[in-house]
This record gives C-alpha cells, sequence and structure tokens, in this order.
C-alpha cells in the first residue's frame, strides 16, 4: 500500500469519527450544557454530512458540497483548528 493510500485511509477514518462523536452528541441544541464541549467548525464536512443550516439550505444533512466554508460539524472544541480547513467561522455571514 502506498503512501497516499494509507493517507487517504487515516483521514477517512479520522472524519468517521468525527461524524460518530457528533451522531452521539445528537439533540445538543435541546441539551444546552453539552454544547459547552462543542464548537461549530466550518469547512470540514462531507457531502450531506452537515449539522445544520447554511447558505442554500435550511437543515442537517442537507449540503451538496463537501468542505463547503459555510456549513459545520459540531467537533469537540479545540479540535477545529487542528483539522486541515477548519474554521471557527463560515466564510459568509448570514
Amino acid at each position: 500500500m502506498n503512501t497516499a493510500a494509507i493517507l487517504k485511509s487515516v483521514l477517512a477514518g479520522g472524519l468517521t469519527l468525527g461524524l460518530t462523536t457528533v451522531a452521539s452528541a445528537a439533540g445538543m441544541q435541546s441539551k444546552p450544557m453539552s454544547m459547552s464541549h462543542m464548537e461549530k467548525c466550518y469547512g470540514i464536512n462531507a457531502a450531506q454530512k452537515n449539522d445544520c443550516k447554511a447558505a442554500g439550505h435550511s437543515c442537517a444533512g442537507q449540503d451538496t458540497k463537501a468542505r463547503d466554508p459555510n456549513s459545520f460539524v459540531a467537533v469537540p472544541k479545540g479540535l477545529c483548528e487542528k483539522i486541515d480547513g477548519g474554521k471557527l467561522e463560515p466564510a459568509q455571514k448570514g
């Protein structure tokens, strides 16, 4: 297996772990205390794996573009800026 394939596998595993973490934090909007250890991370979503509203749609899982700079995924605090392309603010406010 070459280095590029290994890196792709590691990245895919990391995204899967992140999405699993998000899935286990379901309902965090109804429980404000649990959101205290999470933050919105823009630009790291997989297609149709965003957590909530962004430009062009108003619901989770509706973003058709991967790594959309205006769609977020909830991640543990401090992790977002360690992920390539992760930003704490959307590209376009609104």
